[in-house]
């Protein structure tokens, strides 16, 4: 049976844990649409983190891989169009790093697009009830650092992954408490989301042609 990877983040900058990874473990060994469901959990770190995804990737196989990642402050399920060609942050990781203005890949393009059908995502999501959209930015931290690494490990011509991306969740209620007037969603409402965006995503081949651009 063919394997899905799915990864999440420890936690980082001085939270006590990070959703990514609270839902992302509840899937291990899980067999969804015809698939088995791997997991692993990526160091918030620059450069560890590609490998240790890479190392995933080599050990699992897979035909698809979603990477998941914490953005606070985000209102709802936020699939990513974009990974740019940069790290450039305010915070260290979780090494201490802290680069600024540093490629990720040298030469490599400025950019990638996601390999899921993004608006395809959005509206199964929508339909079922879970705030959902698509986010213009991965920003250029950790998340899109990892984002672009998938991506570019995808254009590898030993690379069997077929679909990729990456995508945001907003803070878990506990931590939503510590940052007064910030959303939340539950972890149940999180792992029903990713879900059917793994089932979405396994069986769509043509993305849905409609508006979800943003003005500014």
């Amino acid at each position: 049976m063919r394997k899905v990877l799915v990864t999440g983040f420890e936690p980082f900058g001085g939270d006590r844990v990070n959703p990514s990874w609270e839902v992302v473990k509840k899937l291990q060994d899980v067999q969804l649409s015809g698939v088995s469901l791997a997991v692993r959990q990526l160091p918030c770190v620059f450069g560890k983190a590609i490998e240790a995804l890479n190392q995933a990737i080599d050990e699992t196989d897979p035909l698809m891989v979603i990477c998941v990642g914490q953005a606070g402050g985000r209102v709802d399920f936020s699939i990513e169009r974009v990974a740019i060609n940069v790290d450039d942050v305010r915070i260290p990781d979780n090494d201490g790093q802290q680069p600024i203005d540093a490629p990720i890949v040298k030469d490599g393009p400025a950019a990638y697009f996601t390999q899921l059908p993004l608006k395809a995502l959005v509206n199964g999501l929508r339909e079922a009830g879970i705030p959902a959209s698509v986010s213009q930015t991965a920003g250029t931290y950790v998340c899109n650092h990892v984002m672009y690494g998938l991506l570019h490990r995808m254009t590898q011509s030993d690379c069997r992954v077929k679909k990729g991306g990456f995508i945001h969740v907003p803070y878990l209620p506990e931590q939503a408490a510590l940052h007064t007037g910030t959303a939340s969603m539950s972890a149940q409402t999180l792992l029903e989301a990713l879900e059917l965006t793994i089932a979405i995503a396994l069986h769509t081949e043509q993305d849905l042609i409609i508006a979800e651009g943003a003005t500014h």
